[in-house]
């Protein structure tokens, strides 16, 4: 992560920037892939100090946080609290928008993927000798099955449907 500080119509003094760098550094913690971090420290004499940080993401997302204070100290804590916050909201939006995998179906639920080539084997089956199941058959069937996801069965109409098992226990149907 590139830093930077600046200081605008003051002089920054040594404990200054490395209050600031401080702050900065705890940042890292969010594992956002920070690409550059840039801290503004302006005085002006209505307003006491201002200070802005400019934080620039991975993904072209920037965040930009300013705080007044009359003390420098408490503007630079009152903007990296709020700049914890929204970083905070953001990974926990990127974290909360996962793709449900058959790992998290748990451990009952395998997939062909995971497979190797030597353990699969395709048999074929003639359909007309076995007995076709009905909507109250399938449901039963999932429900006792503890491997299988899917299961297909002919409907009221003679159309092929196939029934799943949900994550959250449920069942769906094509």
């Amino acid at each position: 992560m590139k830093r930077s500080i600046t200081g605008r119509h003051f002089d920054l003094t040594e404990s200054i920037k490395n209050y600031a760098e401080a702050a900065v550094d705890v940042l890292d913690k969010y594992n956002l892939d920070i690409t550059t971090a840039n801290t503004v420290i302006s005085k002006s004499e209505k307003k006491g100090f201002t200070v802005e940080f400019i934080v620039n993401l991975k993904d072209k997302n920037t965040i930009v946080i300013t705080q007044n204070d009359k003390d420098v100290y408490a503007a630079i804590d009152l903007a990296i609290e709020r700049l914890k916050k929204s970083l905070r909201r953001h990974s926990d939006k990127i974290k909360g928008h996962r793709i449900t995998s058959f790992k998290d179906l748990g451990v009952d639920a395998e997939a062909v993927s995971e497979l190797s080539p030597e353990e699969v084997e395709i048999v074929p089956m003639d359909l007309e000798l076995h007995k076709p199941m009905d909507f109250d058959e399938a449901i039963d069937m999932l429900k006792e099955e503890k491997k299988r996801q899917f299961i297909v069965f002919n409907d009221s109409e003679g159309l092929m449907r196939v029934m799943y098992k949900r994550a959250d226990g449920k069942f769906g149907l094509y």
